[in-house]
Parts: structure tokens; C-alpha cells; sequence
């Protein structure tokens, strides 16, 4: 196309031969809207303006541009002085492409931005079928001056038994929803609101304790009055599962001061609990966080967890609930108080801090939050990228990341602690927040189960499942939240190196906080390498974490865990930290408080620094060390089962060791996948596909046949009642014959036995033909009895069978009973009820022998009945000649 002289838009049709159609389509439609009228012709020309620009605004143009890198981009300034901010749009970019710059249109940036404003967008969503009450709760943050000891034991406590059902005065009931899984979802739960689950007080002088717990984490499901000042509680299950008992958290009101009441939770399920070795329960007052600034506090005495006398009947075996029981006095009269296994932290707590967080103008620069997806219910589940603002592309494509997830199991709230401190130390000022902000990458996925958090499961989402045991699930939509981590973490494995990876978890059962890791020991240059990051760790916090409780063992039941599907992914810092729900061993023994779970984020970070250090010598003196540590657990280990021990007592760390060394990571009662959602299983039923029609012919055949059959029993039913009246008429049922289950090889070759040609005594022998059908088999069996003198016949009765007409040449002397005329199915099944009932009642006279399909051989038969069989035998050879 020639360009016309003097044309006004011929700079403008020069500039769309260098654009791709798309471009060039956008830019028309543009123009109409009133842009590239000449208003922008300076753009094309000023170098300066672009300079400027490309300082700013720019972007690498690529055409094959991933979403890392778009989000390094993002993550500039975005409130540095744009020349072209007073124009009409700000969604025009411009670049070079083949000398000239090129209009394009800005990247969508805020594509899944959130607001900044709490509303209906963070709303927790609740099953709709729960009651929930419309004030939300709330807890101050304290941190106690000193330390907080252990409960001491005295062996004296008391361990109080379950009332019978039916005893004792209920004074909450809280019941859980009739649906048998998750259907639907809303704001505030139930719309028809909250009706009163507590007994109502008779007056002033009612010293009955009233109990709440339909908020945000709490699980009470019934409290029941033993006496004035003893109450037994029950919990909540995990929802649409029946157990995982463990988390507890309540409201009560109504103490009286100088009164020691007795609370007493009798169906928890873990055999082991760490109340056993020193930890208190947590209680929190209303009034002393008004007034004097005192949150959660250790609280009770005569703390005992032990096994009770009420048996489960929702499991495989003789299992037991178990009880925690304690007492507590309190300090005011009508006080609000709580009682919570640990800190608790619930999905609003979450959604204030990320708030806060992006209102933040400095530290937004550099954390952008995004929505990963949505949950079951419809809940946020939030995924944040820290980095610095990388102004040169390749520096951005060269960073590392780290990965950290938390709250896979909504009940183990020292997780979004732990969280909470390394969110607060990774977006300060401090010069290593900003050198690790520099070097790497962060994905961070605060609350993997915000469902389960809401609602006060301790494990499970609304899947009724373990989230943490589904990262190798296809369903998506049962899973959403691990099924998105894994992608996110896929996609970006495909862009960088990722260094650690970490799913924050809490642990019910150990002290102190340690590592689940995965060895590499059948990869000799990876090999101990995973444990140096815990041992880093533990050199920066030795009075916190324990390495000796470090594992690195892989077991088949943790297969679909986040750690394993990681490391099988190809991270080999594939991590679990677990944090204790009580408190340190190491040293002075005291519970750990916020602040404490908030400095291992803190730790965990300036082990990342450590390990990453570009002076590797350190690393490889850890390694050496590690490696001869392991080498003397192994000895230890080979003396105290009584093993050989090498003649040079070194080691082999190619032997496999160990494996025999490390102790099973378990620390809970969920340590296999449970199966399918159960939703999925409820309507399983439903799904099931229709069988195959047959043909029309095949159809009507079986029809008539019916028809004949129901037509004739109807006629005739006397070989219906003769067959009841023989039933009745047994008195001789010492012993009877028992078929015995053998494989198709022996029993269906049965039926091709010729006893024309073969005696009794080759009986056994002929079993081994293939290829018989049922019916055969049935015929030969019975006539094998009849010949071999088992069954006994009358004088004039000779019961010989016919189940197919006509074939092998058996006899057609008609049974007890008209079968004439019956369909060959009904002859089958009225000849084989017919040796059932003649089988019922017969006893040998020898107990050795074993009769079945699996028989002795003929030499080992009396001879009395072998002589019978002879007869018999003749007798049939003289018929047939």
C-alpha cells in the first residue's frame, strides 16, 4: 500500500505496519474513544519523555513473560513521579520495537488486588446450617513478665469417671448439624440466628456456670453439671467426621470468687498428651484485658489426662476416650472468662493483620498480597510475594525462593504464631530483613484451611478430611487450597531455584520445636545435606529448638503430606517445623508465650542468611560434623540391640542405618489418608451406573421363564412342602459336610468326570480339567456323592439328578418333587437345595475324614462304602450296555 502524500494519519498508518493485528485493532479502537487524535504525537519523538519513562514504568517486553517476573515488576514503585499521570489514561505504555516506540497497553496489576477497607470481602463464611453469634470475640496480645512454670505433678490428682447417659443436669447443648456433608455457606452461619443453648438462671443466688462457644474457633458441644462446681464437657468432632478431638476453646460467665470449680473434658482421643508432663490450660478475663491489660494466662491445678471406662463404637477394635481434667478458682464474681488449649488465632485475626499490612505505605512497596483461591465455603485463602523491587530483569530472574505455608490443621494455632513473627521481622527495616528481601523471593500462604479454623476443627477441613494428607489428590475441588499450592509451587520450580520449603505445623505430644525433613541418603552429593538447615536453627535458638527430636525418615503413611510431595517434586530442603503446644525442656522449663513463637520467625530467617552464606565453609564443616554424629548414633544404636559392630568401628553410611535409627515422625491419630471427601462418599450410592440391559430376546426368554416357573408353583407346591416336611423331620445332626472354598483350577474341572469309564477312587484325579460351567460342576459333584455312597436313598428311590437335559448320558429318573418342565436355572437351584438338605444331616463314621472338594484319596475310604460304590458302579455299567 503506497502511502499518500499529504494524508494527516500517515505517521499514524507508518506506525501500525509495526504492530502485530491484535495492536494495531486496539489502537483503532482507541481513536474512537478519543486517543492517538495527535495529542500523543510528541511521545513518538522525545526521547527524553521515554528515558524518563523507562526509568519509572518500564517493563521487559517479552512475549513469553511469566507471572514472577510480572510480579517483580509489579512490585515497583508505584508512587514515583509519572510525567504522564495528567493525560487521559494511564494504560498506555510505550516501548521500542524496530526503531520506533510502540503504544501498548499496561498489564492489569490490580487484577486480583483486594480492598483496603474491611468489608464483606473478608467476612468469614460459615456453613449455613450452624448458629453463630453476631458479636465477634476478640483477645488482647500480652506477654507475661516472667516466664510461666510448669504444672508440677503430685501423683495425687484425681481422675473422675464419666456419668452414665441420661445422669447429670445438661446446661449447654450446642448439637452439630444433621447434614451428613458440606452444602452450602454464608455470612454469619445460620440466618434464622441464635437461639439460647445455655440453661437460664432461677435467680442471683444460681451459682450455674453459663457456657458459649458458637464463635470463631470454639468447639463445645454439650456441658453437663456433676455437682454445684463440677461440670463435665463435651466436644465438638472435627465437622462431618466423628473424631479428632483435641482443640478445645469456650466462653463460661457466672464464678464466684473463693470457689474451686472442677471442669473435666471426657471424650478426647489421643492416648498421650502433653498435660501430662507439665502444661496448664490457657485462660483468658474479660475484665483484665479491660482493665489491666493481662491477656492469656496459664491457669489450674490437679491436672491429670487420663484413660476412662467409656468405649468408642465409631472405631475397629477396643479403643477408649480419654479425660483432661483440672480446677480453677477465679479472681472476680460475674466475670467473662475462657478456657483454650492454646493462643488461639482465627481467620479474622488474619485478615486484620493483612490489612493493616497493605494500609501500610511503606511496607506495600514490597509485600503484595493476591487471592490463591477460594475454599469450600468461600473463604479468602490469601498468598503473599515478598521481594524487593528488581529494576533489572536478570537480577530478578536470578533470586531464589522460599516457601512457607501455615495451618493446614486449623487446630494447631502455634502455626499462625510462628507466621505472624517471621510476616513482622521479613517486612521491617532492619538490614537483614532488607538483605534477605534483596536475595530472595517469598511465596507465603498464612492459613491453608481457613474453613477449619472458622468452624474450630482441629484437623480436618469441610472436606472431612486431612488437608495435609490430599497434596497428591486430583480433586480440586474437594482440596482447593493444597491442589493451588502445589500448582503455585510447580509454576514456580519451572522459574527458579527453590531453596526451603516450610509448612508450619503445632505438635500435642513432644516439647520444644524441631524439624520433619526428608533424607536424601541413596543420593550421595545430597546426602545429610537436609539436615544442615536444622542444625543452623538449632544453633540460633538452643533454647527453643532440639535437634536430637529432628526426623528425617520417610514413611509410607506421610506420602500425600506437603513435606514429601515437595521433596519428591525436587526440593530437597523440604521441611515440617513443629512447635510445641507447652513450652521449652532445654534448660529452665517454662510454657512458651506469643512472643516466643513469634521470635522463631524471626530465627528462621536469620538461619536462611546463615545458610545461604556465600562463604560456603561453614555449611561444609556442619556436613563433616553431621556426618560423624550420625556415624556414633549408629554405633550407639548397634550396641544396644546387640548387633555386630564393624571390626574398625567406623560405619558405612552407604549401609542402610538409618532407617533402624530414627523413631516414626508420628504425632497424631490421622497419619493415613482417610479416603475420599465425604460429600463424595454420600452420594456414591447415586452414582453408581445401571447394568448392562440385555437384548430384547435375552429379556423376554428370562421373562417366560419366570412366567412358567411362578404359573406352576402355583399349580403344584407339593415339592415346596415336601421339602419343608423333611427339613422337620431331622433328628440326626452330629455332624454335616462342609464345602470347602479351593481355586477354579480344581473345583470347576469336576463336572467332566466319566464314570463309565472312571471308579470312585480316581475321583480326585479327574478334578483337573479347565473350562467347566457351573451347572456341570453341580452334576458331577452330586453324582459323585450318589455313586460313592454318601447320600442315602430309599429302596425304591433312586434320586439321580438332571440339571441340563440330555447331556453326558445320565440317568432321567424323575426326584421327590415335579421338576419336569422347570427352565435349567430353576432345575439347578431346586437339585442344589435338594443336596443341601440331604447334606445337613449326615455323619461319618470316621472324624479324620475330610469330604469337599479337596477329598482323600480313594485308598484312605472305608471299605464298607467302597464296596457300595462298586455295586453301585456295576450296576450303572449294566444299565448303560
Amino acid at each position: 500500500m503506497t502511502k499518500m502524500p499529504g494524508n494527516p494519519c500517515s505517521k499514524d498508518q507508518e506506525t501500525e505496519y509495526d504492530m502485530n493485528p491484535y495492536e494495531s485493532f486496539m489502537r483503532n479502537h482507541l481513536r474512537h474513544y478519543g486517543y492517538y487524535t495527535g495529542r500523543n504525537e510528541g511521545y513518538r519523538t522525545n526521547i527524553t519523555v521515554f528515558e524518563d519513562w523507562e526509568r519509572t514504568h518500564g517493563y521487559d517486553v517479552s512475549d513469553n513473560e511469566s507471572e514472577t517476573e510480572y510480579e517483580n515488576q509489579a512490585l515497583k514503585d508505584e508512587n514515583a513521579d509519572n510525567r504522564f499521570q495528567d493525560e487521559r489514561t494511564t494504560q498506555l505504555v510505550f516501548s521500542y520495537h524496530q526503531g520506533k516506540m510502540v503504544p501498548k497497553l499496561r498489564e492489569p496489576r490490580n487484577l486480583y488486588a483486594l480492598t483496603k477497607e474491611q468489608g464483606a470481602q473478608h467476612a468469614a463464611r460459615w456453613p449455613s446450617s450452624i448458629e453463630v453469634l453476631p458479636n465477634r470475640v476478640s483477645h488482647i496480645e500480652y506477654v507475661p513478665s516472667e516466664p510461666e512454670p510448669f504444672y508440677e505433678l503430685t501423683g495425687l490428682e484425681k481422675t473422675p469417671m464419666p456419668l452414665p447417659e441420661g445422669e447429670g443436669r445438661v446446661v449447654y447443648y450446642n448439637p452439630a448439624p444433621k447434614d451428613a456433608y458440606f452444602i452450602r455457606s454464608r455470612v454469619g452461619g445460620n440466618r434464622n440466628g441464635c437461639v439460647n443453648r445455655a440453661v437460664k438462671l432461677t435467680g442471683p443466688d444460681d451459682t450455674t456456670l453459663i457456657f458459649e462457644s458458637r464463635f470463631e474457633g470454639g468447639n463445645l458441644y454439650k456441658a453437663v453439671q456433676v455437682s454445684e462446681y463440677e461440670y463435665e464437657l463435651y466436644l465438638h468432632y472435627d465437622l462431618y467426621t466423628k473424631k479428632h478431638t483435641q482443640w478445645y476453646y469456650f466462653r463460661f460467665q457466672n464464678t464466684r470468687t473463693g470457689v474451686r470449680y472442677r471442669f473435666t473434658i471426657v471424650n478426647l482421643m489421643k492416648p498421650g498428651s502433653l498435660y501430662n508432663q507439665g502444661m496448664r490450660p490457657l485462660l483468658y478475663s474479660e475484665y483484665n484485658a479491660a482493665h489491666n491489660k493481662v491477656g492469656w494466662k496459664r491457669w489450674g491445678e490437679d491436672i491429670k489426662y487420663y484413660k476412662n471406662n467409656v468405649r468408642r463404637t465409631n472405631v475397629k477394635g477396643d479403643k477408649s476416650y480419654y479425660s483432661l481434667t483440672w480446677t480453677a478458682t477465679f479472681q472476680r464474681n460475674n466475670d467473662i472468662y475462657y478456657f483454650a488449649h492454646c493462643y488461639p488465632y482465627s481467620y479474622s485475626d488474619l485478615q486484620r493483620y493483612l490489612l493493616n499490612l497493605q494500609n501500610d505505605p511503606v511496607r506495600n512497596r514490597f509485600c503484595k498480597q493476591r487471592v490463591l483461591c477460594r475454599t469450600l465455603a468461600g473463604n479468602l485463602v490469601y498468598v503473599l510475594t515478598i521481594t524487593s523491587p528488581s529494576i533489572n530483569p536478570q537480577h530478578a530472574k536470578s533470586k531464589r525462593a522460599v516457601i512457607l505455608t501455615a495451618r493446614v490443621h486449623p487446630g494447631e494455632t502455634p502455626a499462625s504464631w510462628m507466621m505472624k513473627g517471621f510476616l513482622d521481622y521479613l517486612t521491617g527495616d532492619s538490614a537483614d530483613a532488607k538483605l534477605l528481601r534483596d536475595t530472595f523471593v517469598f511465596k507465603v500462604i498464612p492459613m491453608l484451611n481457613p474453613d477449619g479454623v472458622i468452624v474450630g476443627n482441629y484437623r480436618c477441613s469441610l472436606a472431612g478430611r486431612d488437608l495435609n494428607r490430599n497434596y497428591k489428590s486430583v480433586l480440586k475441588d474437594s482440596f482447593p487450597s493444597v491442589c493451588h499450592c502445589k500448582v503455585l509451587i510447580k509454576k514456580l520450580m519451572e522459574e527458579r531455584e527453590v531453596v526451603v520449603y516450610c509448612d508450619l505445623h503445632g505438635h500435642s505430644r513432644k516439647q520444644n520445636v524441631f524439624i520433619y525433613g526428608c533424607e536424601n541418603r541413596h543420593d550421595l552429593a545430597k546426602r545429610f545435606r537436609e539436615r544442615i538447615f536444622p542444625y543452623i536453627l538449632n544453633k540460633n535458638a538452643p533454647t527453643k529448638f532440639c535437634f536430637e527430636s529432628c526426623k528425617f525418615k520417610v514413611q509410607k503413611s506421610k506420602d500425600g503430606t506437603g513435606r514429601v510431595v515437595m521433596w519428591q517434586m525436587g526440593i530437597m530442603n523440604s521441611f515440617t517445623m513443629e512447635a510445641t503446644f507447652c513450652g521449652t525442656s532445654l534448660g529452665k522449663q517454662h510454657h512458651f508465650s506469643t512472643k516466643d513463637y513469634e521470635s522463631l520467625g524471626y530465627h528462621f530467617c536469620d538461619s536462611l542468611l546463615d545458610y545461604c552464606d556465600p562463604d560456603n565453609s561453614k555449611c561444609a564443616q556442619i556436613l563433616c560434623h553431621l556426618e560423624e554424629r550420625v556415624r556414633q548414633e549408629i554405633l550407639a544404636h548397634l550396641r544396644a540391640v546387640g548387633s555386630p559392630i564393624p571390626d574398625d568401628g567406623i560405619v558405612d553410611l552407604d549401609e542402610d542405618y538409618t532407617s533402624a535409627v530414627e523413631s516414626s515422625t508420628s504425632g497424631s491419630d490421622s497419619s493415613v489418608d482417610d479416603g475420599l471427601p465425604v460429600h463424595l462418599l454420600a452420594i456414591a450410592p447415586k452414582l453408581q451406573k445401571k447394568k448392562k440391559l440385555k437384548t430384547r430376546k435375552e429379556r423376554d426368554k428370562k421373562r417366560n421363564a419366570s412366567d412358567k416357573y411362578s404359573s406352576e408353583k402355583r399349580e403344584s407346591p407339593s415339592a415346596e412342602k415336601e421339602g419343608l416336611t423333611k427339613k422337620e423331620d431331622r433328628t440326626n445332626t452330629p455332624k454335616v459336610i462342609r464345602y470347602q472354598h479351593v481355586t477354579s483350577k480344581d473345583s470347576h474341572s469336576a463336572g467332566r468326570l466319566n464314570y463309565a469309564r472312571h471308579d470312585a477312587s480316581s475321583s480326585h484325579s479327574a478334578l483337573n480339567d479347565k473350562g467347566i460351567k457351573k451347572a456341570e460342576y453341580l452334576e458331577a459333584l452330586t453324582n459323585a456323592y450318589l455313586k460313592n455312597g454318601v447320600l442315602p436313598q430309599g429302596e425304591n428311590e433312586v434320586p439321580t439328578f438332571r440339571y441340563t437335559a440330555g447331556q453326558r448320558g445320565w440317568s432321567s429318573m424323575p426326584v421327590s418333587g415335579n421338576v419336569e418342565g422347570l427352565c435349567p436355572h430353576h432345575e439347578k437351584t431346586f437339585a442344589a437345595q435338594y443336596v443341601a438338605n440331604h447334606l445337613s444331616d449326615l455323619q461319618f463314621a470316621d472324624d479324620h475324614y475330610e469330604w469337599g472338594h479337596t477329598t482323600k484319596s480313594a485308598e484312605e475310604i472305608p471299605s464298607s462304602r467302597g464296596s457300595s460304590g462298586q455295586q453301585q458302579r456295576s450296576r450303572s455299567r449294566r444299565d448303560s450296555t
